[in-house]
């Protein structure tokens, strides 16, 4: 299926909207507790229960105005999935934040592997949005594999060493910061192996 074209700002809100509104339904939660079954469920688990359905609908909708996700989407989604399940399954707050490590280490070993194989499999996703010569791709396969890497040990410590609420904040607002700077300090680089032709040939193409 062709994909379609949305505006970004519905884009943005359909993948980030339910990251925000579940920080902030923690915001006003996390102090409760709630007996439901018989059983009882902190704020968090709660929050959790009601976030995995939010990101399916949200995933779903973008689905259907654009007919087409990307991996990670797929990927994030099933992860949320699985993990909020066990959650709330055994009433455990620490699957849902193993759930970043998992993603993380996941994408730090897939373009590992691709790198071992002298392939960048970035390249694979990304082509068609980012045209880069063969030894750009290559550069920044390496740096990305190792900032996932990074980005997956940080959540290891931060969940296991520090508060819920650090955890939440940092999941919510940090990992996507540091996102972004590590994409805005390749702009150099990404400029520098650029693929796209310049002049008069890129008006003739």
């Amino acid at each position: 299926m062709a994909e379609k074209k949305i505006s970004q700002g519905l884009k943005s809100a359909l993948e980030l909207g339910p990251v925000l509104l579940f920080f902030v339904a923690y915001i006003k939660m996390k102090e409760e507790v709630y007996t439901i079954g018989g059983t009882e469920y902190s704020g968090f688990i709660v929050v959790t229960a009601l976030f995995v359905p939010l990101l399916l609908l949200s995933t779903g909708i973008l689905w259907k105005l654009t007919g087409k996700l990307s991996r990670m989407q797929v990927l994030t989604a099933f992860m949320v999935i699985f993990f909020g399940g066990l959650t709330i399954y055994f009433n455990d707050e620490k699957f849902f934040k193993i759930k970043t490590t998992i993603v993380y280490g996941f994408f730090a070993s897939v373009l590992g592997l691709g790198l071992l194989l002298k392939r960048s499999w970035l390249e694979y996703v990304l082509d068609d949005f980012l045209p880069l010569k063969p030894e750009g791709w290559m550069i920044l396969t390496k740096r990305l594999a190792l900032m996932f890497a990074t980005l997956a040990v940080a959540n290891e410590l931060v969940w296991r060493l520090m508060s819920t609420d650090a955890w939440v904040k940092i999941e919510t607002f940090g990992f996507p910061a540091a996102m972004f700077a590590f994409f805005m300090a390749q702009a150099g680089m990404l400029q520098r192996y650029s693929d796209e032709p310049e002049g008069p040939e890129k008006e003739d193409a």
